[in-house]
């Protein structure tokens, strides 16, 4: 099953709570390089996410006369954005984990007063 399969099941299934969806995922990703490394086997796909930071994918054939570029990069780009997903699910839980700023309480910053209690 692939991520567009699982995305179409949670919709289907009304899952809608705050979520890294695949686009999410796809929209964090500003760039990406491919290299093939000395061995002639092996492809390592960098991406670079949009804050900066950077996650590798690797493939490699057992035999050289196995090695397809086209196939490597896909395969490596795919492992590369395996690990996409956790940091995405952590910028969220992040987000969601920290307090909503009220009117009330932005004023009471503005002000210099103590902020409302709840």
């Amino acid at each position: 099953m692939n991520d567009q399969q699982i995305e179409e099941e949670i919709q289907a299934k009304g899952l809608s709570a705050p979520r890294v969806t695949p686009a999410d995922v796809e929209a964090a990703i500003v760039g990406e390089t491919y290299t093939v490394l000395p061995n002639g086997r092996s492809t390592v796909c960098q991406l670079t996410l949009d804050n900066g930071f950077t996650v590798e994918g690797i493939s490699a054939a057992v035999s050289i006369e196995n090695f397809n570029a086209e196939l490597g990069n896909k395969i490596a780009r795919q492992n590369a954005v395996n690990q996409v997903w956790p940091l995405l699910g952590f910028r969220l839980r992040d987000e969601l984990a920290r307090p909503v700023l009220t009117d009330a309480d932005a004023a009471a910053d503005l002000a210099g007063t103590p902020r409302p209690s709840a």
